[in-house]
This record gives structure tokens, sequence and C-alpha cells, in this order.
């Protein structure tokens, strides 16, 4: 079997630690933003964007020369946003080839995505890298890609170039890296300060020294950046290896108090999530909110709609009820977005079955109702495996993904209405059953009674239950005023000796 010619696109994002500040706040990516880093006071600019450099800002400006520039916006380095954006960049390099290397140092994020063999299915590598720089563009990251069949030549080049899209021709890698700088090597500072001395600037001066001579004079190590700067030196692949794990983390700048401008945080939060679990044909089955609050505690909240949904509106909706019905104590400091993923699958009902209510007006629904009576109170009621009567648990409400509808297998006049709460009556026994009782302010002679039978349980722990339950007909006596006959159920508590009717009988 042929083995197909290798072909890589590298991935570059300048000062990522400030693309990364600006992921989750798309209001202040048109403003000069700097990110510093450092003990106060002596806090220093890590890393910048355009605009910022474009007013004469640059790396290592202490804070006190920040303070010249009234219009710049100052933001601490936050590590945990840049983790997670590295994270997203990574899953994005991922939807295009599963083979990835991440290359990211500490101030650029680098990745080298594995395209041999995917023309035919995402097209040239031209179309490939605008499809890749359009999705990089969707999370809220500028990049640039070139791509080349060397491994270190793609890499090399990207550094080095302003062009947002390159390719390498096959041949052409030495005269393509000729007049880049020598930075873009990683020379040690030892190496480049001999190259000074030499007046080595460029690969294309370090590619035209004879490498028996360059050998020589520095070892081993003067041929193998000779071979980076000619795009020779060949590498071995090693494919980055991560789970998919859909969680968004921002540091808040100052403390937030009020949930309307908490809401617009996690407005920004759930769109990188959707834009993710879309990738992925994959939907936000639960989605858990942690709040860091000021003094150290943690406030969570679960929320889980009966379909798993990329419905943003809905997820904001259904946060903002849940956090008004169980609001944080204390000023918010960070926010953790941690998603499970779902089936986007879609609800298929029968051609005669009847109307399903819409899933997501239910969810807004039930966490209206929710708000106003607890948690606790809403869902479905499902029997308990026990015959104790009324014993049921409440379980979340779940749409069906199918409806059977079934007909009834005989008709019956009967019809049963259950008394809630049970109604006491008080009865008179002959010979151990009931001869009759007051109802409802009426006496009733008992004509057929029916039982008892007996039920009972719990005898383990201390809601122990027993009761007999008697069905009866009765006819009212002549001075009670009742006119019809009563079809009923009574049952009476073994432990307290009451009776109650439950069920009337039509």
């Amino acid at each position: 079997m042929k083995q197909s010619a290798e072909l890589y696109a590298c991935l570059y994002a300048k000062e990522f630690p400030a693309q990364a500040a600006l992921r989750l706040r798309p209001d202040l990516r048109e403003q000069p933003v700097v990110v510093i880093e450092g003990q106060p006071p002596l806090e220093t600019v890590f890393s910048l964007n355009a605009r910022a450099r474009s007013l004469g800002i640059a790396h290592a400006m202490t804070r006190v020369e920040l303070d010249t520039f009234s219009s710049l916006i100052v933001l601490s380095r936050s590590r945990t946003e840049e983790v997670s954006t590295h994270t997203v960049m990574l899953e994005c390099a991922g939807t295009f080839s599963p083979r990835v290397e991440d290359r990211t140092d500490g101030s650029d994020f680098l990745c080298v995505i594995d395209i041999a063999g995917t023309e035919k299915l995402l097209g040239s590598p031209e179309v490939l890298a605008r499809k890749l720089l359009r999705h990089v563009q969707v999370l809220g990251v500028s990049a640039s890609v070139a791509m080349s069949r060397n491994f270190f030549a793609a890499l090399s080049y990207v550094r080095g170039s302003s062009s947002r899209i390159a390719f390498i021709a096959p041949g052409n890698e030495c005269d393509a890296l000729a007049p880049l700088p020598l930075e873009v090597l990683d020379v040690s500072s030892q190496h480049a300060e001999i190259f000074a001395l030499w007046g080595i600037r460029t690969l294309g001066a370090l590619a035209a020294l004879p490498e028996c001579e360059l050998i020589a004079r520095i070892g081993q190590e003067g041929r193998r950046l000779r071979q980076l700067a000619r795009g020779e030196l060949t590498h071995h692949f090693v494919p980055h290896e991560a789970a998919f794990e859909l969680q968004e983390r921002i540091e808040l700048d100052t403390p937030v108090e009020q949930l309307d401008s908490l809401l617009f945080v996690i407005g920004h939060m759930l769109e990188q999530l959707i834009l993710r679990a879309t990738a992925r044909v994959l939907a936000l089955a639960s989605v858990t909110i942690t709040l860091l609050l000021e003094g150290g505690t943690t406030h969570v909240r679960t929320v889980r709609p009966a379909l798993p949904t990329n419905d943003r509106p809905l997820w904001i909706k259904l946060l903002h009820l849940d956090l008004e019905a169980h609001p944080p104590l204390a000023a918010i400091v960070t926010v953790t977005l941690i998603a499970e993923p779902g089936s986007a699958s879609k609800v298929q009902l029968g051609l005669f079955s009847p109307q399903l209510p819409e899933p997501m007006r239910l969810d807004v629904t039930l966490a209206r109702i929710r708000a106003l009576v607890g948690d606790e109170c809403v869902g479905s009621p499902v029997l308990r495996d026990t015959n104790q009567p009324d014993s049921f648990r409440l379980e979340p409400f779940r749409v069906p993904s199918s409806h059977i509808s079934s007909s009834a297998t005989g008709n019956s006049s009967v019809a049963m209405r259950q008394l809630r709460p049970p109604e006491r009556a008080s009865v008179t026994l002959r010979d151990r059953q009931p001869a009759s009782f007051v109802f409802r302010q009426c006496r009733y002679e008992v004509i057929h009674a029916y039982g008892p039978w007996l039920a009972e349980g719990d005898w383990w722990s201390s809601d122990i239950w027993a009761l007999e339950q008697w069905d009866l007909i009765a006819h009212p006596s002549v001075s009670s005023g009742a006119s019809a006959a009563l079809y009923c159920c009574l049952v009476r508590d073994l432990k307290d000796q009451s009776w109650q009717v439950v069920t009337l009988y039509d």
C-alpha cells in the first residue's frame, strides 16, 4: 500500500493570554486591553491586544507607566481562563483531524494538525485553512495558519510571517524560510550570541553555512539548527489526547452582586459551550453553575431541562429563574459552568398520538412553579413498591420519546372518586363488621359488606402501618334525610382504631 505524503497545518494565535481574557468579554475586544502579571505594585505587561500596541504599549511596561494611558483597560492574568481557552482551541483543531500535536509555550498558542489525506473530505489545504480560521474566529480568537509537508517548516513560518494563510510548496521550504528572523527557532542564548557575532540574523543566512564547519564549531546542535532553517528536519508526530469536557470559567474583574450583570456574563459562556457541543453534534443535557463568593464560599446549582437542547435563550431563562429562587449569599468573584453533553435527537410522535407539551415551554413553566412552591413539590408522581395507600414519590418531569395510546379492554359503568383528604366516619360494628355508620351528618345502614382486606407494612421502622378495608353498600336511614344509596370504601386504621371514608363509587 502506498503511504500518503505528509502535510501539516500549523495554527498560531499571538498574545494568547490577552485573547483568552477577551474571549468571554466580547464587549472589550474593540478597546485597548493589556494583561498584567506580578505582585502589586510591581505588575508588568505580559500580553496585550493590537489596539493597545497601536498606542505605543509594549511588554514589560510597569503599572505606573500604564497609568498614563487614560482609555486603557487593564486585566490581571488568569491562568484558568488560559487553560480553558487552550482546551477549546485544541477541540476546534481536533474537528479537522484526530491527529493534533500541542506546541504551546507561555505566551502564544501553537498546535500542528496532521491534515494528510483530508483533501476529499475537507477540500484543498487553502480551503481547509479558511474553514479552520472561521471556526477559531467564532470562538473569539484571532489566529493564522501555515501549511507545509515539513513539520518544522510550518511551525517556523507561522511564527515569523504576518500572513494569515500560507502554503509552502513542496521543495520550496528553504526559500520560504530564508527571510524569517533567527528568533523563530528558539535558539539558546549562547548560540544566539555566537550567531550575532557571525552576523547571522535570518534563517537564509544560517542555511547557507557549510554543514561540516558549523558542526566543528558548535557541535550537533548546529547541524540541527541548519536543518531547521532549511526545512529538512524530520519529526516524530506526538498526537495530543484529551478528554472531552464542556467547561467554561471566568474570573470577574470586580465582584458582582446583581443578577442581571451575572446573566450577561453567563450568556457569553453558554454561547461558547453551545458552539463546542454543536461541533460534535451534541446538545447540553444539564448545566451546573458554580459561583465562588467573597469569603471563599461556593454556591452550586444544577439545571436539567426535559430534553437536551442548544437553545441559548432557554438556558439563560432557566438559570435566571433558578438563581432567582436560590440567590447566592454574597458577591460573586468567579463563575464556572460545567455542561453535561447529551443527544441532540428530536421527539417524534405517532400519527394519531395526542400532542405533548412543548419541552422548552414546559421547562420554563416548571421553573416558575418551583420558585413558588419549592423544588421538592414539583415533579411526576410515581407509585412506590408498597401496598400502603397513597404512597408515592416525585420524580423529575420527562418528555417521553414516544407516546403509546391504549384503549380500555371493556366498558364499565362504575366510576371511583378518591376523597382527598379522607373524611372521618363514625361506625357501629355488629359481629366484627360494619352495621351502620354516620357520614357527612347522615346515617346509613349497611346492606352488603365485603371484606375485610388487611394491609400492613414497614414493621421494621417507626412508620409501621396497618389498615383494614371494607367495601360497603348502604342505604340511608329514614331520619337521615338522604335519598340515594351509598357505595363506598371504608378503611380502619388498626393503630388508633379510627374509621375513614376514602372512596365513593358512582
